[in-house]
């Protein structure tokens, strides 16, 4: 008797769960055609690509729980994808994984605007949350710049923040509550719309987990009434250490803007070119927005003012109109699309202290002379999120490998200087290899005993957030199981 090539093992393995989960799913929501499933070979890391397996789209908790339990008896891995957009490789697969997406997963379930929440599905767009409540004066404050995109399930996954994440956090300060469906396809309620809840805070150890924990389908959020007014001011100065020293004095005086973004001349002069918004030839570019009542925006934007003079700007401009405000963020806004319009990059997320930020700055710019590649800095300068853009030629052999080792070392600079290695786009398979500049083996071990409880099997997610040799055994259980 011929025995069967490893190819054509792969293949009935593949025909085999296909077939099952065909059995649980509509024919629409399983695809498993090579040109189809190409589509989802990557996220927003898209430097790195691997077809999965197949890939499921189901439209209901209940499909969910069914396709993860028979992938879970198969032994089969399942990578959760929400919109794609993730910038950590959290939703790429391996090549004996199913994809599950969440897309079909979109509606909005309840609204409650007397008591603050709306409960929807985690298939549904982060704007699209406040689109749902702004009519009655409520939004929804997390805002990624990927908003327009991103998905409720991966801002849970990342613990995503946004520009005006400073005055009122990142996603776990806004997540009331989840519904999520455990590898085994058993499915939990953790948390909802209380003031307190009994027992242990598990919604808390979920909320970052990268898709590690379970599969999140539906979500109940905290909403908020809209402020009475909102206003920017622009203050540009000819260096980037200038521009850090003023975030840093903002912060001590105590003043709480509901943002504080920063650009500097690289991302300026693509934005400028990409939309027009009327920034200033300056070295770089703050723009602090305070919002309240009339008189508190004016209170605020004054002290905001004086402090910025003392730094010597270039120039400082305050808004003086609803359609100036919208010109001055338009840039921010399309920063991440500008510099794409002109090269790849490798965009980062590390998180430092506010008063290391002159220093950061300059050791990025120093460690851009010595690794030779062009960097351009746009971030979240309240909170010290980081977020250089490493530029690189994708079709030049050895600039990816090289712009990896430059983003290591900018990582591990946040973490010496008493930051941490992510602030929002999560660890993924970017980072998972500098765990250990964070944390001692005992840390990342605690960290994995917690996976090993709610996914015993490591199906969920693989190969992603722990080094790879501190979960070799852990990972090779299921295969000496077999």
């Amino acid at each position: 008797m011929q025995m069967p090539t490893p190819d054509q093992t792969i293949l009935s393995r593949k025909d085999h769960i296909v077939r099952r989960l065909r059995t649980v799913l509509p024919d629409d929501a399983v695809i498993d055609a090579p040109e189809e499933t190409r589509a989802y070979e990557c996220d927003a890391l898209s430097a790195y690509r691997c077809p999965p397996l197949a890939v499921v789209l189901p439209a209901s908790t209940e499909e969910v729980a069914a396709a993860l339990k028979i992938c879970h008896d198969e032994g089969v891995p399942v990578v959760p994808r929400g919109s794609g957009t993730s910038l950590a490789g959290g939703a790429l697969p391996t090549e004996d994984s199913v994809i599950l997406g969440v897309a079909r997963l979109n509606r909005v379930l309840e609204t409650d605007y007397e008591n603050r929440f709306i409960r929807v599905q985690t298939g549904l767009t982060n704007l699209s949350v406040t689109g749902a409540v702004e009519d009655e004066g409520f939004f929804y404050a997390p805002d990624p710049s990927s908003q327009l995109a991103c998905a409720i399930a991966g801002n849970i996954a990342m613990n995503s923040g946004g520009a005006h994440c400073l005055k009122y956090g990142v996603t776990t300060n806004n997540l009331m509550g989840v519904k999520m469906v455990l590898m085994d396809g058993s499915i939990i309620d953790l948390g909802g719309p209380y003031a307190d809840m009994a027992g242990l805070d598990l919604l808390g150890l979920i909320c970052g987990s990268e898709g590690q924990l379970g599969v999140v389908t539906e979500a109940t959020l905290r909403i908020l009434h809209k402020p009475e007014g909102a206003r920017p001011v622009m203050m540009g100065f000819d260096s980037n250490e200038e521009a850090g020293a003023c975030v840093s004095d903002i912060i001590k005086a105590g003043i709480l803007p509901v943002a504080i973004e920063f650009m500097d001349r690289p991302v300026i002069r693509a934005t400028e070119n990409f939309v027009g918004a009327g920034y200033p030839d300056v070295e770089a570019l703050l723009i602090v927005e305070v919002e309240g009542s009339e008189a508190e925006i004016a209170q605020q934007l004054a002290r905001i003012i004086e402090i910025g003079q003392r730094h010597n700007p270039v120039e400082i401009r305050e808004s003086g109109s609803a359609e100036e405000s919208a010109r001055i963020w338009a840039g921010r806004k399309a920063a991440f699309g500008a510099m794409g319009q002109i090269n790849d990059y490798m965009c980062l997320d590390g998180t430092i202290p506010v008063s290391q930020l002159p220093f950061v700055l300059r050791r990025i710019g120093e460690l851009s002379g010595e690794y030779g590649l062009g960097v351009g800095n746009v971030f979240h300068a309240g909170d010290g999120n980081m977020h250089p853009l490493i530029l690189y030629d994708a079709n030049k052999p050895g600039d990816l490998e090289k712009a990896e080792s430059m983003g290591a070392d900018i990582l591990k600079l946040c973490v010496e200087v008493g930051g941490c290695l992510t602030g929002e786009h999560g660890v993924g398979v970017e980072k998972r290899e500098l765990m250990d500049a964070q944390y001692n083996a005992d840390d990342l071990d605690a960290q994995m005993a917690v996976k090993d409880v709610f996914d015993p099997a490591w199906l969920l997610n693989p190969a992603k957030v722990f080094p790879l040799a501190a979960t070799a055994e852990r990972r090779a259980r299921p295969m000496a199981a077999e």
